[in-house]
This record gives structure tokens, sequence and C-alpha cells, in this order.
């Protein structure tokens, strides 16, 4: 067999050591003491075996049942040796370490009955078609009070591997990035890949509500007979920072040294929260209200659509002492940063009096601070936050807060501009993309220019508009331009919509969308411009 370091699994995937699989001389023995020793002496085991010449999704469904049998699934690949083996063992084991849900593979040197009465699994599955048969195995569980079972699983769990695909891998192929705006305004990706280099090491404090993201993809049943209700099952739960959070863990992603200072609740939620901003190296402060829960939004999926969100919180404002605490940590802290980055949701986390101290003081040290409140299901005022370099509203949240369902999109950004003293205003639009409304260099007209949206085809345009004002307000902050930065804001936001979910931005994604034009690239997106 070849050398075991082409031998790949995925994360979280055990897979038995060099030496065992390149020697088929060493005993089974060593296999089962590393099982035991991995799983614990609590875990129920499930043990599978096979020849497994061609991965199909009926092992697909076979194992995802037997995964859902026990605590940790043990998958025995059968030898060269063995009658019905088409496939080198070593092809067969590459195709089984590819399933998430099997903890454990090995290729067998003994057969199946005699690794069971070793191993002594809670649970061996095989396929209902073995049922009618004689089968060797039921002896060895017997021996010890086993249990073996029989099912070929369900066809839905076939989809499993196909939805964390959709789930965590982008789809960049479906960028189109508008070449005529930067000959318009002067500059180059060259400029920008130069920007986006200034990002390491740069300080930035992001402030604002923590959500955790839960996305439950789900397998559309049918119609109930008892009334007419969508009937689904969830069969793939994801959870994801979301939020301030998510905004923080962008900006660290990208090279940037992140404090984060937001407010959650004491339960499973905040933990996993935490977890995430310690795995994205985000220096997290964040103060327990006993009063609240963290936000928990479910998205309940299906087909590539939501059908439902269930948003969990409370949004009433938080207690004056803890306000307090807050803002004083906060003041503490901005002495080592460049940037303040106000992310808010209206739940509770910033109410005005915090928003109005903070702002003063970064204003008294000279600190350019961006902002951007959330109205999508609640009520919010962007103009809030007086004085900002840049506000990033949608056009609905900018027609709540000056009060203006009628104007024209210039007229409207100018309107927000005036009421919230902000330098500029980006107008997020959707699917027709975006529109700045920038401080002239000279006194004079304010500018105004657009982009249309780069991703043509986007998966979950949940985190648009956290990527967007995380790195076009970065941007601005190293020195470049509003134009520049609405494009570098627009690239990221691209990127960040090609996958379901809040992943931070990749700087790597990033730096490949900001790779100069090609003949293609510019017959592409003039292609794009023409059908708009």
């Amino acid at each position: 067999m070849q050398d075991h370091a082409e031998l790949k699994a995925t994360p979280g995937m055990e897979v038995a050591s060099e030496d065992r699989l390149d020697n088929s001389l060493l005993s089974d023995m060593a296999e089962i003491t590393e099982i035991k020793a991995r799983a614990g002496t609590s875990a129920r085991i499930v043990f599978v075996a096979g020849n497994f010449n061609t991965v199909h999704p009926g092992h697909l469904r076979l194992l995802k049942f037997a995964s859902e049998c026990g605590d940790f699934l043990v998958v025995g690949v059968a030898g060269d040796h063995v009658p019905g083996a088409l496939l080198p063992a070593k092809l067969r084991f590459d195709g089984i370490t590819a399933i998430s849900f099997v903890d454990y593979a090995f290729v067998m040197t003994s057969t199946p009955e005699d690794i069971i009465r070793v191993l002594q699994p809670t649970v061996v599955v095989k396929g209902d078609e073995h049922e009618s048969k004689h089968n060797p195995e039921q002896a060895a569980v017997d021996e010890y009070g086993g249990k073996l079972m029989f099912s070929s699983g369900e066809m839905r769990f076939s989809s499993i591997d196909l939805l964390k695909r959709d789930i965590l891998e982008p789809n960049l192929g479906s960028i189109i990035r508008p070449h005529d705006y930067l000959d318009r305004h002067g500059f180059s990706m060259r400029d920008l890949r130069a920007t986006m280099e200034k990002f390491k090491g740069f300080r930035v404090a992001v402030i604002g509500d923590l959500i955790v993201d839960e996305y439950v993809s789900c397998e559309a049943l049918g119609m109930s007979q008892e009334d007419p209700t969508l009937v689904v099952t969830p069969i793939l739960q994801e959870r994801f920072i979301g939020g301030a959070g998510i905004v923080a863990s962008h900006a660290c992603k990208l090279g940037a040294e992140v404090r984060y200072f937001s407010v959650s609740g004491t339960d499973v939620a905040a933990d996993f929260a935490r977890e995430k901003l310690q795995e994205y190296n985000v220096a997290a402060t964040i103060f327990e209200d006993d009063s609240r829960p963290t936000t928990l939004k479910q998205r309940f999926r299906a087909a590539g659509k939501t059908l439902l969100r269930v948003s969990h919180l409370r949004q009433h404002d938080i207690e004056p002492k803890l306000a307090r605490r807050f803002v004083e940590k906060v003041k503490n802290d901005l002495t080592a940063c460049d940037l303040v980055i106000f992310s808010d949701f209206n739940y509770g986390c910033l109410p005005q009096v915090v928003v109005d101290e903070l702002i003063a003081a970064c204003v008294e040290r000279n600190i350019p601070f961006v902002a951007d409140s959330q109205s999508s299901s609640q009520m919010g005022d962007v103009s809030r936050f007086k004085g900002a370099t840049l506000l990033t509203p949608t056009e609905r949240e900018a027609r709540l807060a000056v009060r203006d369902f009628n104007s024209g999109l210039v007229v409207l950004a100018e309107k927000l501009r005036q009421q919230s003293q902000a330098d500029n205003i980006i107008l997020t639009l959707g699917a027709e993309g975006i529109l700045a409304h920038a401080q002239p260099e000279k006194e004079g007209d304010w500018l105004t220019d657009r982009l249309p949206a780069f991703n043509i085809s986007p998966k979950d345009t949940a985190g648009a508009g956290d990527s967007l004002l995380t790195c076009t307000s970065m941007a601005m902050a190293v020195g470049a331009d509003i134009w520049q930065s609405m494009y570098m804001g627009s690239i990221a936001a691209a990127c960040q919509i090609s996958r379901v979910g809040n992943i931070p931005l990749s700087s790597s994604d990033l730096m490949q969308e900001l790779k100069d034009f090609s003949i293609t690239d510019k017959l592409l997106a003039s292609s794009s411009q023409s059908k708009m």
C-alpha cells in the first residue's frame, strides 16, 4: 500500500496510523486498543464492516443510520484478500474516510466476527438485505450482550454531506467584478491589494450585539393531511456566530488585532459564541446579563431556501449598573484602537446613553468610528450614531431614520447625512447593489456613485451587510478613499454570500478576487452590466 501520508481525513475524523495501515502483519488488536482509547470508556461504539468498493448513497444511508445508533462509529474496511474486494484497500479506505460522520476507520486483517468479540461494540449494523441470511456476527454479539441491527438507513440521510458542502464551501465562481468603476475613480487592483496589506496589525474595536445563528436544514415531507401545513424533518443543524461577533471575526481574519465588547446571557449559546471567538483569535469581553438569553436566531431551510426564521431574544436595554461597567471597560481599552465599529441590532446592548458616551470618547481620542444599526424585524435609528465616518444602512433603515418613504435615493442619503452628521453614507440595496453618498475633498456638491451586486448567484445573503461594513470601514481607516473602500467591501460581501452561514472572511479569498482583470473578466463584467 502507498505511504499513509497520502491518507487524508475530514476534520474530527480519526484515522489509523501509518504503521498499522502499511504493515498488514500487525494484528487488529492494535486497532481495537486505539479505538477504545479514542472513544473513551463510556461511549457506545457502533461497528460496521464491508468491502465498500464504491461508496454510493446506499452506503451513506447505512452509515448515517449506524452513527445515530451510538456515540462513536467505527468502520472496518475489508482487506485486499477478501472475496468481492474489487479495488485496492487504500482506495476503499479513502472513500470511507471522506464521510464526515465516520469517527474511525481501518483496514481489517481479521474477520468481522473476530474483531467484534474483542472490540465488543454496543451495536453492530448490517444492511437489511442480510437479515434473512446467516450472520456469524450474531453469535459474536450474543457472547457479551451486544446487539446486531439491520437497516438500509433512510433516503434523506445520503444528502447530509452534500448539505455540509453547500454550507461550508463557497461558490466564488459567481462573482463578477465591474472594471469600469476602477477607471472612473482612478485606481487599480494593485492599489486594493496594497490596502489590504495594511490590515495586518491594524487595531479595531467592535461594539455590539452578540448573536448565534443556527441553520436547520430540513427535508420536506409534504403537506399535512390534517391541515394545510408544510411538514419537514430536520436532518442537519449548524451553528455560526453572528451579529457584531461575526464583524469582529471578519476583522480578525482579515489581519486586524480585534477587541470585541458585548453582552450575553448565561447559556449554551453564549458558551458556543465564546468558543468561536477564541477560535477566531478575537479578544472578547462579554458581560453576562441574567435577565436575557443570548440572542439565538434559527433558520429552517429546505432545498436551499429559508422556510422560517425563529428568534429567541429579549430587546430591553441593559440595566444602568451593567451599562456603566460596559462603558468603563470600553473606554479603558480605546487607547489601543485605531478604529471603532458599532454593529447594532437594537436588542438592548447599546442604549443611547452608552452610544453617546462611547462616541464622545472616540471624538476625544480622535478615533474614527463607523456604524450599522439593523432594523429588519425590529425598529432602530441609524442616525443616532452622530458624527460617524461611515454609516451603512439598508434603504429601509435609512427611510425609517429620516421618516421619508418617498424621496429618491440621493435625496434620502443626503437627508440621513444631515440628520446623522456622518461623513459618508452607503445605502445597501440588496440585489441592486450599493450607493455611496460621499464627502467631497473640497466644498461643493456631495458625490454619489453606485456599484452593482457582485455576486450574481448568492447562496445566503444574511451576512452581506456585516462583511461590507467590516471591510469598507477598515479600508477607509487605513487610508483608502470611499470609492476604493466600497469596492473592497463589495468584494467582501460577494465572497460572504457565496456560502450558507456566517464564516469569517478569508483573506486568501479576498486576495484571489483582488487579482488583476483578465480579458475574460472584462467580457463577463460587460455582459452583466448590459443585462441590468
